[in-house]
């Protein structure tokens, strides 16, 4: 059956001396797997499209087993996240974590649209990987069935409390005064600002996403509660996000509790 489709080229193995196999976020059939012939060979025309992190259009054959890829074009290669040891970093966290969390065989338009977006900012420098990646990592473990309850104190339905206790396990919030008793999992305190981030960053419009802004202090809690909320929920490392921390000074601040 022949399939016409784009998406995101998330990972890239090299196979024997001029073949490769793709991983692709695409837009109608989510993540799957192709084999892209040749597509190593100098003078292919596939070798462009199939590298990582292109958005290209494609033509597959879906066989019994597996896709091939026929033809390939690329529609964007984001030449600026190349450029910049952070931004390629991120980069490669964000294609290994939506391969882990994006649906496979199946339509992934909101997916594709998050990494699009962020890709975009990444590329053109309007947003900062500080910004981007926790942004990225609660938006689309919310597109993944993840989603916290971040609307009120789970126990008295208080709506904001100079302090909110976010429960790592549970996914909810717990104003102090209900805290004191009802914790029993790891959770992480929620300073307003960012407690106000991270509803806006689930509840909002997808045109909405990108446009708000945080102090650099809040910006680097909101990071630290983001991905310790991811690992908890995932239950594993990656190692792209080993490898992007290393980059930077290790985290100070809000600990896990």
């Amino acid at each position: 059956m022949q399939i016409c489709t784009e998406g995101v080229v998330l990972k890239v193995r090299d196979v024997d001396e001029a073949d490769r196999v793709l991983t692709i976020l695409t837009r109608d059939r989510g993540v799957i797997t192709a084999f892209a012939n040749g597509a190593k060979r100098l003078k292919s025309k596939l070798m462009a499209a199939t590298q990582t992190f292109n958005y290209s259009g494609f033509q597959l054959y879906k066989g019994k087993d597996h896709y091939t890829v026929d033809s390939a074009e690329t529609l964007n290669v984001f030449y600026g996240i190349r450029n910049d040891i952070d931004s390629l970093s991120l980069a490669g966290y964000l294609c290994e974590l939506t391969q882990c969390l994006a649906p496979e065989e199946d339509e992934a338009e909101g997916y594709l649209r998050l990494l699009l977006n962020s890709m975009h900012f990444l590329n053109t420098g309007t947003r900062s990987v500080r910004f981007i990646k926790p942004l990225y990592e609660l938006r689309i473990l919310s597109l993944a069935g993840y989603m916290p309850n971040l609307v009120c104190c789970e126990s008295c339905s208080c709506y904001e409390a100079a302090q909110m206790y976010f429960l790592l396990r549970s996914a909810k919030l717990l104003c102090a005064d209900c805290a004191k008793s009802a914790i029993t999992e790891p959770y992480m305190l929620l300073p307003p600002a960012v407690l106000t981030a991270m509803r806006y960053i689930i509840y909002s419009e997808f045109n909405k996403l990108f446009n708000f802004t945080l102090a650099d202090e809040s910006l680097s809690q909101l990071a630290r509660v983001c991905e310790a909320y991811l690992l908890c929920q995932v239950g594993h490392g990656f190692k792209s996000l080993d490898f992007l921390n290393s980059l930077s000074p290790a985290n100070e601040g809000e600990a896990i509790v």
